[in-house]
This record gives structure tokens, sequence and C-alpha cells, in this order.
């Protein structure tokens, strides 16, 4: 009989109860305030994915969640834990790749394995979508522990950067020349 730590028994249990669907347009709302509160705001540093220090403001709206949920090649998948939303990410195709954004676990439930096996989950939903053998992203380049989080599920570094827009109408930079830094991940056949 193998005995299993207390952290592999807690991930083991978060799993259990884990299902995945695509986001309908009456989710938007839900998806936009979890997405807000895993990146703003006091709520956010609750999690360790917070960019509080960084912007303030609104993220995303729910009707820019509408729109991605009604475009073309693009699907926001959730993640929930009894029927309950707890994560997204957004999926977009682009050529023989995708771009993945938006991921979001509740900052509550960060740092138990969900974002390790809902990432697990999206790369394979994507690649059986899609037929795509590559995943993107951009990151903000100051935050060092989430790329390498990144870095630790097989994304690497593409050296391309772009500017964080300095005025979306939504956002407020609190800190100075902050900018993307795009990551890409080949997935296995």
């Amino acid at each position: 009989m193998t005995l299993q730590s207390p952290d592999l028994q807690t991930e083991i249990a978060a799993f259990k109860n884990l299902s995945f669907r695509h986001a309908i347009s009456v989710d938007a709302e839900v998806i936009a305030q979890l997405v807000n509160s895993a990146y703003r705001g006091d709520t956010s540093r609750q999690g360790w994915t917070t960019e509080a220090d960084l912007l303030r403001g609104s993220r995303i709206y729910a009707a820019e969640v509408l729109e991605l949920i009604a475009a073309n090649d693009s699907v926001i998948l959730l993640c929930l834990q009894e029927q309950e939303i707890i994560g997204c990410v957004h999926l977009q195709r682009s050529d023989a790749a995708a771009y993945l954004g938006m991921f979001v676990v509740r900052p509550t439930l960060q740092g138990n394995g969900i974002g390790k096996h809902f990432m697990q989950i999206a790369e394979q939903h994507a690649h059986q979508l899609w037929s795509i053998n590559k995943i993107w992203m951009t990151v903000i380049s100051v935050r060092e522990e989430l790329i390498a989080y990144y870095q630790r599920r097989g994304y690497v570094r593409t050296g391309r950067y772009k500017p964080f827009p300095k005025d979306n109408g939504k956002e407020q930079m609190l800190v100075d020349d902050l900018q993307f830094e795009e990551m890409e991940k080949v997935l296995p056949v």
C-alpha cells in the first residue's frame, strides 16, 4: 500500500468534482467577475495571480466576454466544481496555433493544482477542437513568478514583446513601461 502526502490527497480531492464546458452568453457576467477578482483589487491578493500592484480597474467587462463567446474560432472553456464556475480560459484559433488567455482559477482555490490540471485540459481541448500543434500566450513581462509557472508547464519565452496599451478605457497603469511578452508551447502530437 502506498501512502499519499497530504498535499497530494488535497490535489486529488480537488479534481474529483471538476467538470468542464464551453461558456454560453448567460455566463458572461460571472466570467467577468471571476477574471477581475483574480487579477485586480483586494480579492485578487488572496491568490498569487494578482496584478493589483501593476494595474487598477477592470481587466474585462461582461460585454467583452460576450464578444469572445460569439467570435469565430473562439471558445471560453469553464472549469466547474460541483456546477459552480471556478475557472475560465479563453482559446482563440489563429492559423495552426491557438492563443490562450484570460486563464483564471478563483483566488481562494489557487495553489492546489487545479490550474495545472485545467491548463492541460485546455491544451488538449484546443488540440482536439482545431487540430493545432502550438499554443501561445502573452504575459506581463514583469510577472516573473507567472512566467516561471508557465515555463514549468512547458511554455518557452519567444523574445517577442509588445507594449501594454496605455489607455484602453478601463485600466490604469500603476507601473511605467509595462509590456507583454509572448510565450509558446509546442503540443505533443
